[in-house]
């Protein structure tokens, strides 16, 4: 196996880099791909049911994206601030956010939004263009955020979203994330409810995703690359839910990476999943042993991510790097609102 951050690199023509979401949702493309397969299927996301069998368990992240992004003006001189928040620190009103422009936003800089309905304070600075935030004690202040805050959309995303909920999974619950889990943005309610009547389970965690996932590796060798921490929960119902699907032989279909984190994170090493909540900063990439996932669905993600490197973990990197050549040659869409993938890493015979 290759730990060298070049090994997860490829060529990918600009115009695959989807801009705006499908619609509907389940109309995506999706490729499956089994590790003891050379050939590859290729679908539509709303055909996902005939990969699917009775008994199996579908894990989702609810979490909820927070429109995080916010357009200010410092008080006095009203120079332009645009800051994103990450996440809510134990006090009500205070955030850690990146700010930009980050060297001329200093401790004891006041910030004004929608035109002084909504003031903050910068109170303290963090590495990487990080601080901490203190807005007015408003009570509405979520609301305030929901109404005049824009989805956080990746920076190669160029165009506006016109509807601030297709970054949003339909089963979005908890606020907390920074950035969409965009393997779930493919299911409809009606694609759901397909999969229930077929018998399929639905098990529900949460991973507030932030930035750190995106984060790019910059080390030479791929395991000295360290994760920021995001938090998540996993409740006794779904860890009860699981853990009896696995001593069933049932599969376990993690719905993106985000999934796999918790997953992986509150598994032990007997292979069971034990409730509760925390942070991880689990790191996957290949030579990890997995623990407790049978199958993903995920989007097709950027070079020399961290996420290539975990989806080259769950099968192998020679193998990952030649679907993403078979996706390039057949016009798939990338990253955030691109097309999706299931991968099957079970050894029985599917299809």
């Amino acid at each position: 196996m290759s730990l060298k951050l070049e090994d997860y690199n490829f060529e990918l023509p600009e115009e695959l880099i989807a801009q705006k979401p499908i619609y509907p949702r389940d109309h995506s493309r999706l490729m499956i791909v089994n590790e003891n397969k050379k050939d590859i299927i290729h679908k539509h996301f709303y055909n996902i049911c005939e990969f699917l069998s009775s008994g199996d368990v579908l894990v989702v992240n609810n979490s909820k994206v927070i429109p995080a992004r916010l357009y200010g003006e410092k008080i006095p001189t009203k120079g332009k601030v645009e800051i994103l928040l990450l996440e809510k620190k134990s006090q009500d009103y205070t955030w850690e956010c990146l700010v930009r422009p980050a060297r001329r936003i200093k401790v004891g800089t006041k910030i004004q939004f929608v035109s002084g309905k909504l003031r903050g304070e910068i109170t303290k600075e963090l590495p990487e263009g990080r601080r901490l935030i203190t807005f007015d004690a408003y009570e509405d202040l979520d609301s305030i955020i929901d109404e005049h805050g824009r989805m956080p959309l990746p920076p190669y995303i160029k165009q506006e979203l016109e509807d601030q909920d297709r970054y949003q999974t339909v089963y979005a619950k908890w606020r907390g994330s920074s950035a969409a889990p965009t393997a779930g943005l493919h299911f409809t309610d009606d694609l759901l409810e397909k999969l229930k009547n077929k018998g399929v389970k639905i098990a529900n965690v949460t991973l507030h995703v932030g930035l750190g996932t995106f984060r790019p590796v910059e080390t030479t060798d791929i395991t000295n690359h360290k994760m920021h921490s995001e938090y998540y929960e996993i409740d006794k119902d779904t860890a009860k839910l699981l853990n009896k699907a696995k001593e069933s032989n049932r599969r376990i279909i993690a719905v993106g990476t985000t999934s796999i984190r918790v997953l992986e994170s509150s598994s032990d090493i007997n292979g069971q999943v034990n409730a509760g909540r925390g942070y991880t900063d689990i790191f996957i990439y290949p030579g990890y042993k997995w623990k407790f996932v049978d199958a993903l669905i995920t989007n097709f993600h950027l070079p020399k991510s961290t996420l290539l490197m975990l989806v080259s973990s769950f099968l192998s990197r020679e193998q990952i790097l030649d679907v993403y050549r078979e996706a390039v040659d057949k016009q798939y869409r990338f990253f955030s609102f691109g097309d999706a993938m299931l991968l099957l890493k079970e050894k029985k015979d599917d299809f």
